[in-house]
C-alpha cells in the first residue's frame, strides 16, 4: 500500500493560518538582489524571499528532482532518502553528492530537521509536518526562518483530490521565480507544455482506453479513484479510469469491484521500500490483480505497465510520466 499518501489522508493540515513565512538576511551582504523580494503564495500562506534560497531541503524525491529539472542542484544543502524506483536520467549522481539528512523518504524529526537551518524547505506532502509525528510543524519551521513550499498544491487530504497536471506547471514557475531563473523555468514548464499538447494531440480521436491503476493487494485492492494526480494522468494519455466513479485518489476497492471493471490495460504502483520495509514487488502485484481481473481484456493480453510511485506524486516525474503512459496505451499514436 502506498504508505505515504495513506498518512497524508490521515493527517489535519498544519499550515493554514500559519504566520507568512519570510527569509530575511541583515548585515553587509543584504544588498538587494535583482527581482526581489519574491513574494509567493503556497498553501494558503505568504512566502516572501529577500535572495534567492542557497541552503534548501527537500523532503520525498519529487521535489529533488523538480529542482535537479531547473538545474539547481548546488542550493541543495540536505535530501532524504530515495530507493523506490529507479532514478531519472543523470540524476543520481548529483543525488549521491548531496548529503542524506533523512534515511527515510521522510524529513527527520524535529531536532534534527530545525538543525538544518534551511532557508527552504520542499516537499509535497503534510505528513512530514506533523507534530503527533515529532517532526517540526510549518509554523515551527517558519519561525526558525525555513519556509516550507508544498508542491502540488498537497496541503490538505481534501486539496490532493484537486491536483490539475497545470499545478505542475505553476510550481515550476513559482520556484523560478524563488530562485530567481525565472527565464529557465518558463522554458521547461513550456517545453513540457508542449509535450503534453503534443500526447493529446497524437491521442485525439482514438477510443479511450478502459485503465485500472492500482498499487496490488489481494482484497481489498488499494487502486486509484476517479480524481487526483493518479486519474489526471490516466485521462491526459488517452485512457479512462474503470475506477473514476470511486471517489478519492489513493483508495481501496473490493475485489468485486476490480473483476467487473473490465480494464483494458492495467497501471501497476512501483517501488521497493518505504521507511525501512521491504514492499510487495510488481511482478507479485501484478500477479494479484491480473488473478482478480482474470476475465478482463488486460489479464487475456496481460497488458501492464509499471508505474514508478515517484511519479505518482507532484514534481517534474509526473508530467514526464504521461507520455510513458500514453505510448503504452496507444503505441499506434506514436509512429511518426
Amino acid at each position: 500500500m502506498r504508505k505515504l499518501l495513506a498518512l497524508v489522508a490521515a493527517l489535519t493540515l498544519t499550515a493554514c493560518g500559519q504566520t507568512p513565512a519570510t527569509t530575511r538576511e541583515t548585515g553587509p551582504d543584504a544588498a538587494p538582489r535583482a527581482g526581489f523580494p519574491v513574494t509567493i503564495t503556497n498553501c494558503g500562506r505568504t512566502l516572501t524571499f529577500d535572495r534567492p534560497p542557497a541552503k534548501v531541503v527537500t523532503g520525498y524525491h519529487p521535489s529533488l528532482e523538480t529542482l535537479f529539472a531547473l538545474g539547481l542542484h548546488d542550493r541543495v544543502a540536505g535530501r532524504t532518502n530515495f530507493s523506490e524506483s529507479a532514478f531519472l536520467p543523470g540524476q543520481k549522481e548529483l543525488y549521491d553528492r548531496i548529503p542524506e539528512i533523512s534515511p527515510t523518504i521522510m524529513l527527520p524529526q524535529k531536532e534534527v530537521m530545525l538543525a538544518q537551518g534551511a532557508d527552504l524547505v520542499l516537499d509535497n506532502a503534510m505528513a512530514a509536518f506533523d507534530a503527533a509525528g515529532g517532526y517540526a510543524t510549518v509554523a515551527e519551521l517558519d519561525a526558525a526562518g525555513s519556509p516550507v513550499y508544498i508542491l502540488g498544491g498537497w496541503c490538505s487530504p481534501e486539496e490532493t483530490l484537486e491536483y490539475t497536471l497545470d499545478d505542475t506547471l505553476t510550481d515550476l514557475r513559482n520556484l523560478g521565480r524563488i530562485f530567481g531563473v525565472s527565464g529557465r523555468a518558463d522554458r521547461l514548464a513550456a517545453d513540457l507544455r508542449g509535450r503534453l499538447d503534443d500526447v493529446r494531440e497524437r491521442v485525439a480521436g482514438r477510443p479511450p482506453v478502459k485503465v485500472l491503476a492500482t498499487d496490488g493487494g489481494k482484497g481489498p485492492v488499494n487502486a486509484y479513484g476517479g480524481a487526483g494526480i493518479t486519474n489526471q494522468m490516466i485521462i491526459a494519455a488517452g485512457g479512462v479510469n474503470v475506477l473514476a466513479g470511486v471517489k478519492g485518489d489513493y483508495t481501496e476497492v473490493s475485489v468485486e469491484q476490480v473483476s467487473a471493471a473490465q480494464p483494458d490495460a492495467i497501471l501497476v504502483s512501483e517501488y521497493a521500500t518505504l521507511r525501512g520495509e521491504t514492499m510487495p514487488t510488481v511482478r507479485a502485484k501484478t500477479a494479484d490483480t491480473l488473478a482478480i481481473a482474470r476475465n478482463s481484456p488486460a489479464a487475456k493480453e496481460r497488458r501492464v505497465l509499471a508505474l514508478p510511485v515517484a511519479a505518482q506524486h507532484p514534481g517534474y516525474r509526473n508530467l514526464l510520466a504521461v507520455e510513458d503512459i500514453a505510448r503504452f496505451l496507444h503505441p499506434g499514436a506514436f509512429t511518426r
